[in-house]
């Protein structure tokens, strides 16, 4: 055991003796001696002569080529400026602006911007009909507001009349873009100041009614009122905003005092159908009555014409016969006999004729009871 161990002593004796590898102080000392630095930036090479290019390092690191960072690279440009496209629908309009500031006003379809940060565009909708609520939120924008049904604001439905009463007042607002580049830059937000303007607008309205007129006959007038002086207010404050109704929703007197303005309403209203039904009854009794009356007078003139032509006939004819009897009387005479008596007996049921004489000699009989029991008869 003993002798095998020192035969392994004596080989590795006999071998040569190997020198360290050298450190990387070593490494960069230069001939002279002195240490060299190295660069911080400097990539690739072997002791401090390679000067090559990052790319060229990565590629020689087994990294992506120079090639491709620069397809890379380009790729992400073409993205940048693709980045400008947009479109703008039919119902907006395409506000351009440039560092913020308005630059320009396009139309629907398709168009270019600069890419940001230099260009960006805003796109409202200027056919949309937006709508605002006074007096009362309801549960959904689009549901019409009945009693009972949202939540009422009392804040601002309480408002003062003309003559000192309070009424509550619940009224909506639509309107749409009139203007886009003022919406977007004059004010801020835009709906809160069309709220607060038609809320000042109505409390005018209202302060120069009469509360009978607000709950009962005036809504209408009050509405176009409100409108119209609303309309001045946002142009005054360039809101660029078109009003297109103002709509009362409900307008009641405090509830403490409901129930009475109940009752003067209905009797108004009953007043009024009243009314409505005496001028009915008017209307179609008075036509009838100026009708007949009409007709009356139609029928009298009809008579006193008939008259009067039937006199001036008679008249005449008695002149023409008059005439005729002063040319002729024995002729004109006779045949005035004849003619009379022809309408005579014309009239007359039975004749009896009796010569002449006979009535001196004989007394004439007539039976008087036959000639009434044939006119009966007859």
């Amino acid at each position: 055991m003993s002798c095998d161990w020192d035969k392994l002593q004596e080989k590795r004796q006999n071998q040569p003796r190997q020198t360290p590898p050298p450190s990387r102080d070593e490494e960069s000392k230069d001939d002279t001696g002195k240490k060299k630095m190295k660069n911080p930036f400097q990539f690739g090479g072997s002791g401090g002569g390679g000067n090559g290019s990052p790319l060229d390092s990565l590629s020689l690191s087994g990294g992506p080529s120079k090639k491709t960072l620069y397809w890379v690279l380009g790729a992400m440009v073409l993205l940048w400026f693709l980045s400008g496209i947009y479109i703008v629908n039919p119902d907006e309009e395409g506000i351009v602006l440039r560092f913020g500031a308005y630059n320009r006003t396009v139309g629907p379809g398709p168009h270019y911007h600069l890419p940001a940060p230099f260009e960006s565009v805003e796109k409202p909708k200027v056919t949309q009909v937006l709508r605002s609520e006074i007096g009362f939120r309801s549960m959904g924008q689009e549901k019409t507001f009945r009693q009972g049904q949202g939540r009422i604001v009392p804040q601002e439905a309480s408002m003062l009349t003309g003559d000192e009463n309070i009424v509550n007042v619940q009224f909506s607002v639509q309107y749409k873009i009139d203007d886009p580049v003022k919406y977007l830059f004059n004010v801020v937000n835009q709906a809160d100041v069309v709220r607060n303007a038609a809320e000042a607008a109505m409390r005018e309205v209202i302060g120069k009614s009469m509360i009978d007129a607000a709950i009962t006959d005036g809504k209408l007038k009050i509405q176009h009122d409100a409108t119209e002086l609303l309309q001045s207010i946002l142009e005054r404050y360039q809101v660029g905003v078109k009003v297109l109704a103002v709509q009362l929703q409900d307008v009641h007197p405090p509830q403490e005092v409901i129930a009475a303005f109940k009752d003067v309403a209905s009797a108004r209203e009953d007043k009024s159908r009243i009314t409505n039904e005496a001028e009915a009854y008017s209307n179609e009794l008075l036509p009838q009555a100026r009708g007949q009356a009409a007709a009356i007078h139609n029928q009298a003139e009809a008579y006193s014409a008939t008259r009067v032509q039937g006199a001036e006939g008679e008249t005449k004819r008695f002149l023409a016969l008059m005439q005729e009897y002063l040319k002729a009387k024995d002729v004109t005479r006779k045949r005035l006999y004849y003619e009379a008596m022809e309408e005579i007996m014309d009239n007359v049921q039975e004749k009896i004729i009796l010569p002449k004489g006979t009535s001196d000699r004989v007394l004439p009989f007539l039976p008087l009871d036959n000639n009434k029991k044939a006119k009966s008869a007859s």
